[in-house]
């Protein structure tokens, strides 16, 4: 029997954050989503505020108050009928500091889905120093009817989590970024196979940061699909992209290969 597909429209970006910027660019990118009709709107990895990693000193100061812009932002998001992906930091009440993965919509407000667990530790990227490793987890959550698992940056390159995401059943694979220009043909590489490893469409946004001191984020959003092809990109042209995916797709790759092999469970 026919089947209707399941469709599902998502957005991805490279989000200018640069102060003076960021404000303009978070309603151009509202308004785009309102005008495409987009269900799920995802951001780059923590972007509302200045990226800290860039900086080797840790500052409680600064980092209280990066919290605080991305609450303040958040409680202003004007996205209506749109869900929202992205990550923020927090302050835990047991004292630690976390990369924090959310789901926000108008009606709720934003949600947390789960913490950053690998962390890089170099030159523009001091994650490590800055804040602390979660505990691994693949949690997910519900986004009208898909199932959305989180990979924050650096965890997409660890592809083991990819395949237990397939076993988890996931229809879209988000990967909010902070990223270099210089790395990006890699990043994209990166992002086709974790939606092969995992058998979901990989959508992916980075911060766009040109010619900023201590940190040059080079943008490339991205929606890839179950198979490893590439639907949309972004660029400094057209720093939002919208495109439909087919959730029945997704959930039709985990019984092909490579999802369905034995042991990726583990």
């Amino acid at each position: 029997m026919y089947r209707m597909p399941e469709l599902m429209r998502v957005t991805v970006c490279q989000l200018d954050n640069r102060p003076g910027h960021r404000t303009e660019a978070i309603a151009a990118l509202a308004d785009h989503a309102r005008a495409a009709g987009a269900d799920l709107v995802l951001l780059p990895e923590m972007p509302f505020s200045t990226w800290l990693g860039a900086d080797p000193e840790p500052d409680a100061a600064r980092w209280l108050h990066s919290v605080d812009e991305h609450r303040r932002v958040l409680a202003g998001l004007a996205f209506e009928d749109a869900a929202v992906i992205g990550s923020m930091p927090t302050a835990e009440p047991n004292g630690s500091w976390l990369n924090q993965a959310f789901v926000w919509n108008e009606a709720s407000g934003a949600a947390a889905i789960r913490a950053k667990h690998y962390l890089p530790d170099e030159p523009g990227y001091w994650e490590a120093t800055w804040y602390d490793r979660a505990e691994a987890s693949q949690a997910t959550c519900r986004v009208g009817r898909a199932r959305v698992g989180v990979s924050i940056c650096t965890e997409m390159w660890f592809l083991h989590t990819a395949s237990r995401y397939a076993k988890l059943g996931v229809d879209l694979l988000c990967v909010p970024r902070v990223t270099p220009e210089e790395t990006l043909a890699k990043w994209l590489a990166g992002g086709q196979a974790t939606a092969v490893c995992s058998g979901a469409y990989c959508l992916s946004s980075n911060q766009w940061v040109p010619e900023q001191p201590g940190i040059a984020a080079g943008g490339l959003g991205w929606a890839i699909d179950p198979d490893g092809n590439v639907l949309a990109t972004t660029s400094p042209g057209e720093p939002f992209v919208t495109v439909e995916v087919d959730l029945d797709l997704a959930r039709q790759a985990k019984r092909t290969y490579p999802r369905y092999v034995a042991g990726l469970e583990r």
